[in-house]
């Protein structure tokens, strides 16, 4: 991929992982990019680098514009490999730069590189660096998503560089999100955002609230946000702002998603009336089956919906290890403002059900009690029962709904 000029002189050099499908346990069926910028003004300055497998990538596309030894200044807003792991390539290049990391950054890199040769400057909030026609404003954003991580403001160019915020995995052509709403479409991109936040950003929503009202105390005027993956945004800067507060908020649709995994098919077919009982109660729902659907799909449908029923059947008197798997994640996701249930059947001894509710408690999510099981496989007046249930579900699931 060649470098493409983002703003006057500053330049996307990153790369696009066409071929990844598992991102640390997080699926990615469309793949990734790793986006880095290089800043052409009199002190040339790298911000981030790129996971350690593109780092001859992105070397090639600084040496399209310049020798990387002329590099003064390497900031380093996130320490996490898929942005980091190619800083020695880069310091062996430029061994002169001077490094600009925050003080949790700087100690997390000494655990991975030998660092006691390279040049380190600990920077903070407010801190500012000129590199000629440009100045470069620091923001820390602790825990957004790792101790370590910041972002920076370019002011002349109104450009935000920030990091994991904003961003979402898509392996595109497309360096705009303009480009790619043409290309694809404003769905599959929405689509992407919320998958990316749901999967990675979902625990911090009070901290993204509080880190947008900082920026915007600040006064900074932003017209293009570039992320680390993804798609850079100049023609919806303001939008995804916006929608990230949304997010935060945990605003979402009136939905219910019904998530389960079955052994011999008895908790399946009980999905089918719960969905019909939900429909008649005007709700829209989707139902997916655990193994059958990526653990990270599944977690953007539950945060899409603002009501979820959880079906297992009964193994070994506890929940089935798919679901229990999936509820693992799902707390600590630490999700909120969700209301939940639970169904499913069981041979000779329950359990399954009970345990679910247990899980809800334990993530202190509202619950709708009690749940519901089928000996086996469910008769007529069962189904009957699962119809019922669901839209009393339902009903809750539109009085939770109201107050958000």
């Amino acid at each position: 991929m060649k470098t493409i000029e983002i703003k006057p002189d500053i330049f996307w050099v990153g790369a696009i992982d066409w071929a990844v499908r598992d991102f640390h346990g997080y699926m990615t069926p469309k793949g990734t990019t790793y986006n880095n910028y290089l800043i052409m003004d009199e002190q040339i300055t790298l911000v981030d680098t790129v996971k350690h497998d593109f780092s001859r990538v992105t070397t090639n596309n600084i040496k399209e514009l310049t020798d990387p030894s002329r590099i003064v200044n390497l900031v380093i807003n996130h320490i996490e490999p898929d942005h980091a792991s190619s800083v020695d390539k880069i310091m062996s290049l430029a061994p002169d730069a001077t490094i600009y990391i925050t003080e949790k950054g700087k100690k997390g890199l000494d655990r991975h590189f030998d660092t006691s040769k390279w040049k380190f400057r600990i920077v903070k909030t407010g801190d500012v660096i000129n590199t000629g026609k440009y100045n470069l404003l620091f923001i820390e954003t602790p825990m957004l998503h790792w101790p370590d991580s910041m972002m920076t403001y370019v002011k002349e160019a109104k450009l935000l560089i920030s990091q994991d915020a904003f961003g979402q995995h898509i392996a595109t052509s497309s360096r705009f999100d303009d480009e790619f709403i043409e290309c694809a479409s404003h769905s599959d991109l929405e689509d992407s955002v919320v998958d990316y936040y749901a999967n990675i950003l979902m625990p911090f929503g009070e901290l993204i609230k509080n880190k947008i009202a900082e920026i915007t105390k600040l006064g900074l005027e932003i017209d293009m946000i570039a992320p680390d993956h993804g798609i850079i945004w100049r023609q919806e800067a303001g939008n995804i702002i916006q929608k990230y507060l949304d997010l935060a908020h945990g605003k979402t649709s009136l939905s219910i998603a019904v998530i389960y995994d079955t052994m011999w098919h008895s908790t399946e077919l009980m999905t089918l009336p719960l969905m019909h009982g939900i429909k008649d109660e005007g709700i829209d729902c989707k139902v997916i089956k655990l193994r059958a659907t990526p653990m990270s799909v599944a977690i953007k449908e539950f945060w899409k919906s603002r009501g979820c029923l959880i079906g297992s059947p009964t193994l070994n008197n506890i929940l089935f290890p798919s679901v229990a798997e999936f509820l693992t994640h799902l707390r600590g996701l630490r999700p909120k403002n969700r209301i939940m249930g639970a169904f499913g059947s069981y041979g000779w001894g329950g359990g399954a059900v009970k345990e679910a509710y247990e899980e809800f408690k334990r993530m202190k999510l509202e619950a709708v009690e009690p749940g519901l099981q089928v000996l086996y496989k469910p008769s007529t007046e069962e189904n009957r029962k699962c119809y019922e249930f669901a839209r009393e579900f339902a009903k809750k699931v539109k009085e939770y709904h109201g107050k958000f």
